[in-house]
């Protein structure tokens, strides 16, 4: 069985061709992937992955929302990560093999709206989030298959820093999708370190890691600080921190959702039981004194990582992941 994988988001398609590709089938990516043997800048080459030369040249010369049908014709699958268009703009090339959405926690309103057509034609919808479900005018689900990491590489969680870190990008340029206000005034005078790009000038700035280093940062620091990027359920960099064992601190319910929509599809608040393996508040006080206490109190912290390690390998772990696309993709 062959796999045409549409991505917008190289972290997801490294992870979802990674277990796609050890199930057993033939991947091609539309995205970073498609030549799987050099990887991405973001994550290690798949060299399991099938390399197709003809494939990649063609990758280089259609784009995504204008597939060649020598790219279709011989596939099985076709997965589209989020992008409305390459459904739109491909559906006659298409709709007459099994079409999957993936959904990637960016949905509202009008992407739902936007997609009923095709929905109602065929279209497969696999959510990450059963959040998802509170998007206004939502068009249901064939699946909620959760995003995934590997237990066996984010770990060993020791604490030993005494920093607050935190992943994201952009954050002072989307002040209200990033909460960088509240980010900037919880951690001000705390010992913090942002990393990801573009946040290059703002006083938490940490610059720039490769994989292996933001693993080791996961590691070794105290506590991970978890602001959101509004409108998603949860992001990557939340589940690689709660699979590593680092405890957070996480903006909640109010926080969590967008000031401007009607959608309130945030979930980190249900995940963490807070004091236990983790904790959520909307306070700048709450949210800070948290961070505090676990930057003082290491038998504190050893005993949240222990909760939140094991809440993440029950919601987001490999094998069960892995499980649930092989019962899933083999259906039909």
């Amino acid at each position: 069985m062959k796999i045409l994988y549409l991505s917008v988001h190289e972290v997801l398609e490294y992870d979802e061709l990674k277990i796609f590709t050890e199930l057993g089938y033939e991947c091609y990516s539309h995205g970073q992937y498609s030549r799987p043997h050099k990887g991405s800048r973001l994550r290690p080459p798949i060299p399991e992955m099938k390399f197709d030369p003809h494939f990649a040249d063609m990758v280089d010369r259609y784009p995504q929302d204008n597939l060649h049908p020598e790219m279709i014709e011989d596939k099985d699958i076709i997965i589209v990560m989020h992008s409305p268009s390459f459904i739109i703009n491909n559906w006659e090339k298409i709709k007459h093999k099994r079409v999957i959405w993936r959904s990637i926690g960016q949905s509202v309103p009008e992407v739902e709206n936007i997609l009923l057509p095709y929905r109602e034609q065929g279209m497969e919808i696999v959510r990450y989030s059963p959040k998802e479900r509170m998007i206004p005018d939502y068009i249901g689900e064939d699946a909620v298959i959760r995003f995934y990491k590997d237990p066996k590489e984010y770990d060993h969680w020791t604490g030993n820093k005494l920093n607050v870190i935190t992943v994201n990008q952009l954050m002072e340029q989307r002040p209200i999708d990033c909460n960088y206000i509240l980010f900037h005034h919880v951690s001000k005078g705390l010992p913090v370190k942002l990393f990801g790009p573009g946040n290059e000038g703002i006083p938490e700035s940490a610059g720039l890691v490769t994989y292996e280093q933001m693993k080791t940062e996961m590691r070794e620091n105290r506590a991970f600080f978890y602001t959101g990027t509004r409108v998603t359920s949860y992001t990557l960099g939340f589940i690689e921190a709660f699979m590593t064992g680092i405890p957070i601190v996480s903006v909640s319910e109010i926080q969590g959702n967008h000031p401007f929509l009607n959608q309130r599809t945030f979930e980190v608040h249900e995940i963490i039981e807070n004091g236990k393996e983790g904790f959520v508040s909307d306070s700048v006080l709450e949210l800070r004194n948290s961070l505090t206490e676990l930057l003082s109190n290491y038998e504190l912290a050893k005993e949240i990582s222990k909760n939140a390690r094991a809440k993440a390998i029950q919601l987001f772990g490999k094998d069960n992941i892995k499980d649930q696309w092989k019962k899933y993709l083999s259906k039909k």
